[in-house]
């Protein structure tokens, strides 16, 4: 196995830059953001010191039995306590927000943590109820998120910006300083409209519940649907893959703990994910993960589900000391 070669073909599609390195995060779980601080930065620091490349977080309203968190909080928190890991929004439900506030939000922590952010952004959709109780109709999310990243674009590069559309208008708006450098913006989800949004909106795909083919199928349909888009393309495209992962030397073991962790999320039975959601010893696992690299894929967000804590670091990080050695990005 070996990473992409850039091609002919590449540079005539406008990928002029190479692919940037692969980075392996993992969640940051309830122990990483509530409980004793100490606790809270032994754990952020044993990440960093793993050599893992960031951490991710989750954003909800309320979700099913009212259990939420807000990303950009918790992306501050992290960044005020641990200061040199990046920290990613796995994913953002911006269609629940105003851009406004949003922007001056971004600019804020790109202000405090400059570079350090990366935005993934999605339409939710799991349960219905959370995006009804924010007063949004359930049927216009895509349409209002699409606008939403619209006005971002503009309100993020450090001149007035105005938008007018179905769902929110303002004139010669100003949001101060702009973030520098800009704040990546990768779009989630699965549906042709998702993949539409990613080609128009993003500077790459984050990716759930595929296959390494799929995948592969996604990044190039990405470039092809990207020659329409309004805004400017990124230099470079940067896809990513977030994934539930059971670690444990029993396979049994690890199967069970991560069925029960995501069937108590989603209220789904776990056979609907198991297989895109890899479960074992961190070698297994990685070895279950390598296609998607060689798909296309430029960083992991990887949820690891394990006995303790530290064993999940520790499980992900080996996972990503065996794809840099073995995968050769």
């Amino acid at each position: 196995m070996g990473a992409r070669i850039q091609t002919e073909e590449d540079v005539v599609n406008g990928s002029s830059s190479p692919p940037p390195p692969l980075r392996v995060g993992t969640m940051a779980d309830q122990f990483m953001l509530t409980g004793p601080l100490e606790r809270r930065r032994e754990l952020l620091d044993r990440a960093s010191q793993s050599g893992l490349d960031h951490v991710f977080v989750a954003d909800h309203i309320s979700f099913y039995t009212g259990l939420g968190m807000d990303g950009l909080i918790q992306a501050a928190t992290i960044a005020a306590l641990e200061p040199n890991l990046k920290i990613h929004i796995g994913v953002y439900l911006l269609a629940l927000r105003h851009p406004l506030p949003v922007a001056r939000q971004l600019a804020s922590l790109s202000e405090s943590a400059p570079g350090r952010l990366v935005l993934g952004v999605g339409v939710g959709g799991e349960d219905r109820h959370e995006i009804e109780i924010c007063g949004v109709d359930p049927a216009t999310r895509g349409r209002r998120t699409n606008e939403t990243l619209m006005a971002l674009h503009g309100l993020l590069g450090g001149t007035p910006a105005s938008h007018a559309c179905e769902f929110f208008t303002f004139e010669e708006a100003l949001i101060r300083p702009a973030p520098d450098p800009p704040i990546p913006i990768v779009i989630g989800g699965r549906s042709d409209a998702a993949i539409q949004r990613a080609a128009r909106f993003g500077d790459g795909w984050l990716g759930v519940w595929c296959s390494p083919r799929r995948f592969a199928e996604v990044v190039r349909e990405i470039e092809s649907l990207a020659e329409e888009r309004s805004i400017p393309r990124p230099k470079t495209w940067d896809h990513g893959l977030q994934v539930w992962i059971g670690l444990d030397q029993d396979q049994d073991r690890a199967r069970k703990r991560l069925a029960a962790a995501m069937e108590r999320m989603y209220q789904i039975p776990y056979e609907r994910f198991e297989r895109y959601s890899p479960f074992g010893r961190p070698k297994e696992i990685a070895e279950r993960l390598a296609p998607y690299i060689e798909a296309g894929c430029r960083h992991l967000n990887l949820t690891p589900i394990a006995s303790s804590p530290e064993e999940a670091i520790d499980g992900a990080a080996e996972i990503r000391e065996w794809l840099m050695k073995n995968i050769g990005v």
